[in-house]
C-alpha cells in the first residue's frame, strides 16, 4: 500500500500513543524488542516522560496568536520546527523504507534529522530525496580503530546536506537492553492483531550500512578526542549525551570547537536510574547559566506531547528531538506514519505556545513555566 493510500488512516490517530499501540499490533516481535527496549526496569525511560508532567504551564491571556509561527535556527540554518529526530539505528527493522523515509518525513516539515552511525542504509541514500535545504547531522561512535571512524568522516565531509557531527558519548560500553513489563502489552497486542498491510512488512535480513570491525571505543577524553575530531572534520560538532551540568560546563569551555550540547540518557536505553534530560537542563540553569549562552543546548528524551516540547523550549532547550516516535511513526505506517507522528507534535506544539499567549519559539520563557515540584525533586535532599 502506498503512502497515499495510508495517509487516511494515519490521521485518524490523534497521538504518539496511539502510533506506537498500531506499530506494536503489526511489527514483528525482532523489530518491536529493538526499539521499546530499555535498561534495567526502565526508570530512566519512565522518568523520562512522566518529569514533564511535574511541569505547570503559565498560560498569558488578551494576546494575539492568531499568527504563530514555530521556526527557529539550529546551528545557523533555518529549520521549521523546534523538533528534530533524534539518531536512531536500523530503522528498515520497522519498515522498508527505513532512515530515507524518516528523511522524506522530516522534509515536509523542514525538520533536522540526525543520521545514525549505525543506520541500515548508507547515508548518500538517506539524504538523496532532501527536500531544498533540509538539514541533516551525522551521529558518530569513534570506533577503537580510529582509522573506521576518519574513512567515515571523510565520507561524510563530501555531503553537503550533513551540517553537524553529533558525537554521542553517553554508550562508552553497551547498556544491557530489557523488555521489562512490555513484552506482555506486545503478546497480548498479537493476540487481537490485524493482518500485516504490505506497507508494514519489514526487511527481515537488516544490517548496519557502514559496519564496525573494531568496535565503539571506551577510552574518548576531552583532552584527546576532540582535537582528534577537528582534525578530520571542520563541521560543528555537537556533544550527544551530557547528564550533569559539570560535562555541560567543561563542554562550553571547547566552544567554539564545540557548538552544542544534546542532554540525553539515551532514551533509558543504557545506565538505568540516570537522569531525564530536563534535570540537567535546570541544573544548568541553576549553577552555569552561561552555558545556555555559550552553545546551542538541546534535549531528547520520552517526549509523548507538544506540551513537553514546550516545556524544554521554556526551559532554554533550542530544539527537542524525538527517537522512538520515528520508528514506531514508519511501523505503523511507513512515511505517512513518520509523517504523522510529526503532524501531531507540531500541531500540539502550536496550539500549546497559542494558548500560553506566545507567538514565536523565541519568546518562551521561564515566565510560562512552574519547575517547583521538579526543582523539589532535585535540590531537596
Amino acid at each position: 500500500m502506498s503512502s497515499n493510500e495510508e495517509r487516511p488512516v494515519m490521521e485518524s490517530l490523534k497521538s504518539l500513543d496511539e502510533i506506537e499501540r498500531l506499530a506494536t499490533k503489526q511489527l514483528s516481535k525482532r523489530a518491536w524488542s529493538f526499539n521499546y527496549a530499555a535498561a534495567g526496569d526502565h526508570i530512566s525511560k519512565t522518568l523520562d516522560a512522566e518529569v514533564y508532567r511535574s511541569i505547570l504551564l503559565r498560560p498569558r491571556v488578551f494576546v494575539d496568536v492568531k499568527q504563530c509561527d514555530m521556526s527557529t535556527t539550529i546551528l545557523g540554518h533555518e529549520v521549521g520546527v523546534p523538533i528534530f529526530v533524534s539518531p536512531m539505528a536500523m530503522a528498515s527493522l520497522a519498515h522498508p523504507a527505513g532512515e530515507a523515509g524518516i528523511s522524506a518525513a522530516c522534509g515536509i516539515f523542514n525538520a533536522m534529522h540526525i543520521i545514525s552511525n549505525n543506520a541500515s542504509m548508507a547515508p548518500e541514500k538517506i539524504v538523496e530525496g532532501a527536500a531544498p535545504g533540509q538539514v541533516f547531522g551525522f551521529q558518530l561512535y569513534v570506533q577503537n580503530d580510529r582509522r573506521e571512524s576518519e574513512i567515515v568522516l571523510a565520507r561524510i565531509n563530501t555531503m553537503p546536506e550533513i551540517k553537524c557531527i553529533v558525537l554521542t558519548l553517553d554508550e562508552p560500553v553497551p547498556g544491557k537492553h530489557e523488555l521489562g513489563m512490555g513484552l506482555q502489552k506486545y503478546e497480548e497486542s498479537q493476540g487481537n492483531r490485524e493482518q500485516p498491510r504490505q506497507s508494514s512488512t519489514a526487511n527481515t535480513d537488516v544490517s548496519v550500512a557502514i559496519p564496525s570491525v573494531s568496535g565503539p571505543a571506551p577510552d574518548l577524553t576531552w583532552e584527546e578526542t576532540l582535537p582528534w575530531l577537528t582534525q578530520h572534520t571542520t563541521l560543528p560538532i555537537i556533544l550527544k549525551g551530557i547528564q550533569t551540568y559539570e560535562d555541560a560546563q567543561i563542554a562550553s569551555k571547547y566552544a567554539p570547537r564545540v557548538r552544542g550540547i544534546i542532554l540525553s540518557n539515551h532514551g533509558g536505553r543504557v545506565l538505568d536510574t540516570s537522569p531525564p534530560a530536563i534535570h540537567t537542563l535546570l541544573e544548568i540553569r541553576k549553577y552555569c547559566a552561561d552555558v545556555l549562552e555559550i552553545l546551542q543546548v538541546m534535549v531528547d528524551g520520552n517526549i509523548q506531547r507538544g506540551t513537553d516540547v514546550v516545556k524544554a523550549l521554556c526551559l532554554g532547550a533550542r530544539a527537542v528531538g524525538i527517537g522512538r516516535p520515528a520508528l514506531w511513526g514508519l511501523g505503523a505506517g511507513g512515511v505517512a506514519g513518520v509523517e504523522r507522528a510529526l503532524q501531531i507534535l507540531a500541531d500540539e506544539t502550536r496550539t500549546c505556545m497559542q494558548l500560553l499567549g506566545v507567538r514565536r519559539v523565541a519568546d518562551l520563557g521561564l515566565q510560562h513555566v512552574n519547575t517547583r515540584i521538579v526543582e523539589q525533586q532535585i535540590y531537596n535532599r
